[in-house]
């Protein structure tokens, strides 16, 4: 092993028990002592399967992994390698041990033997480096999946390995919480010479590395500097990635006459922008593209929320008021997004949208309260969804979750049937009972279709067989195959690789156009609400802090970034162009932002 080398791979390959396929065949490589670097590939290309098998969870079928000069196929030094190399896992819940926050994190740490006194300074300063302090004491089985993963990492930090493999680790963060996340991950590389692994999709993460390996079909295809990488985006499509959605405004800028470079980095490409406008005489431009606000009228399919406070746990230790006073208005025809920060209340939401959390009112045991004399009532929550009256107990609430289709974050995880059709065709039996099986099958195949599955290929194959992206498909055509009039969606691109998260949405937007009347996406992804959402919700500490189309919405960047969240990417060029004097507003899609900035450079409009 070459001295300055922490891990070295040699012709790894490994298949896993009863797959015809390799998930890796082949690979070579090795990593530097304090090197940073990032694995990218698409979903199933075996980038966590090489996270496993680096720290010894999984072992080599062929091939040779040494770590720190150890041998990882020999049982003897696994312990030595997991002590040295830390790896935070895609999902929270696998790593969870404990019933309090403080004790799930110092499992590591009195594992390895550390001193009692030195574990309590390393509980505050992991939990403190991914901004979880005030959690210390809580129950991680209550925590949301965003703030889960922020204990699962802060449980590996607190270790203080040598190498820090991450796996996706920051899918589930709010924007604020990546941030952070990743911040303390540079700091480590830098100030304390600790080897960084970071499995991403995100490509803006896989840029902050010393070097960038891409995985596909498990092999490694590519190999260089991230700018090497990115600057080949024909090869990246090869491999089933997309690049990221500032290359395609620079594209398409480049195809509209200004002679811009590919840039990652949203203030060089502002800067390359007004050097082309100032070679053509353009000093300063204006333009403001904010459409006017539109009244709708009431349609059949509306959802009205009134008032809807929600606490869990209530009259225990454990009491955490999620929402405090939400009243929120999504029209019917509407492609409405659900943001904010991790814990602000998004996921409790919109499980009263189909009564997974029911209204109190609409509870069996519920008897109106007396109010004393001169005491006003107490303001009751209301919901209706469509011609659903959630505060009544005889509302049809089976009606109601066949109108309303649930899918959660992570929706692989619903998935229990021994075949897929089974799974797909489990919710249609519930909720329309007395079908044929010739009608039960002929929904089951319709719906695998819509989602881009082949009846006839996977329809006997189990689900736990299939790639994560098909796994994701098939839990969705579980939900869609009763035709709900609303489609309700918690992160459905979650943990999906670039290309994965266009398919989905542009599913999405397919169903939205036949025979869905709405789509609730909640989403961490600010491009991808802007992108795609008629109008988005911002909730913050369990209250509505604002309610608009994108365009309006995304003005308030300042007050976004407060709230924990973030802003699309051409908001961010926007904003260095406007310190140089090109002021161009009210444009969040990536097409209207390039169209916009083409019509001010061309004086197409007023400048």
């Amino acid at each position: 092993m070459a001295q300055d080398n922490v891990i070295e791979c040699k012709n790894v390959r490994f298949t896993y028990p009863g797959q015809e396929t390799a998930a890796l065949c082949g690979v070579t490589f090795s990593v530097a002592r304090g090197e940073f670097l990032s694995v990218i590939g698409h979903n199933g290309s075996g980038k966590s399967t090489l996270a496993r098998l680096l720290n010894g969870l999984l072992e080599a079928d062929e091939g040779k992994i040494s770590v720190f000069g150890m041998d990882v196929s020999e049982g003897k030094n696994a312990q030595e390698i997991r002590k040295r190399v830390g790896i935070v896992f895609q999902n929270p819940d696998n790593q969870a041990v404990a019933s309090i926050v403080e004790d799930d994190v110092a499992f590591g740490p009195e594992n390895i033997g550390i001193e009692r006194e030195e574990i309590g300074k390393r509980i505050e300063w992991a939990l403190a480096a991914v901004g979880m302090e005030k959690f210390r004491r809580a129950t991680p089985s209550r925590l949301s999946g965003g703030q889960k993963q922020r204990i699962a990492v802060a449980g590996v930090l607190a270790v203080k390995p040598e190498v820090l493999i991450l796996d996706e680790s920051t899918a589930m963060l709010d924007p604020k919480g990546r941030r952070e996340v990743i911040d303390v991950v540079r700091r480590l590389n830098r100030e304390e010479g600790m080897t960084i692994v970071l499995i991403t999709h995100f490509m803006e993460e896989a840029l902050l590395a010393d070097r960038t390996i891409v995985l596909n079909r498990g092999e490694i295809v590519l190999s260089g500097t991230p700018e090497e990488i990115f600057e080949n985006g024909d090869a990246l499509e090869t491999f089933n990635l997309c690049l990221p959605e500032i290359s395609g405004i620079a594209a398409r800028l480049r195809e509209g006459g200004l002679a811009v470079e590919g840039s990652l980095d949203p203030a060089k490409l502002a800067e390359q922008i007004y050097a082309e406008f100032s070679r053509k005489g353009i000093k300063s431009a204006r333009l403001d593209l904010t459409p006017p606000p539109k009244a709708e009228a009431a349609r059949e399919w509306d959802v009205d929320i009134r008032d809807l406070t929600y606490t869990y746990s209530v009259k225990s230790p454990f009491a955490a008021q999620a929402l405090k006073g939400v009243d929120l208005h999504i029209g019917e025809g509407e492609f409405f997004g659900i943001i904010g920060h991790t814990g602000s209340g998004k996921s409790t939401l919109i499980q009263h949208l189909n009564a997974l959390i029911k209204l109190p009112q609409a509870e069996k045991k519920y008897r109106k309260k007396k109010v004393k004399k001169g005491v006003p009532p107490p303001v009751m929550p209301s919901i209706r969804v469509g011609r659903f009256d959630l505060t009544d107990k005889k509302t049809d609430f089976s009606a109601l979750r066949a109108s309303v289709g649930m899918v959660f974050q992570y929706p692989e995880y619903q998935l229990f049937a021994e075949t897929v059709a089974k799974d797909v065709a489990f919710g249609l039996k519930n909720f329309s009972r007395g079908l044929s099986e010739e009608e039960t099958k002929a929904a089951v195949k319709r719906s695998l279709g819509m989602v881009g599955l082949d009846y006839d290929e996977v329809a006997e194959k189990s689900p736990f067989d299939l790639s994560g992206g098909q796994k994701r498909r098939v839990a969705i055509a579980g939900v869609i195959v009763t035709k709900p009039e609303i489609l309700v969606l918690d992160e459905p691109a979650a943990g999906l690789d670039p290309k994965g998260k266009k398919e989905i949405m542009e599913l999405l937007h397919k169903l939205h156009r036949e025979w869905c009347k709405t789509v609730v996406i909640v989403s961490h992804d600010m491009d991808e609400v802007a992108e795609n959402c008629t109008r988005a919700a911002v909730l913050s500490d369990g209250k509505i802090y604002a309610c608009d189309a994108p365009a309006r919405l995304f003005g308030k960047g300042e007050e976004l970034l407060s709230l924990g969240l973030d802003v699309p990417i051409t908001l961010k060029i926007a904003s260095r162009l406007g310190e140089l004097g090109i002021s161009l507003t009210g444009c969040c899609t990536s097409r209207a932002f390039s169209d916009g900035i083409l019509a001010l450079y061309r004086g197409e409009e007023d400048a």
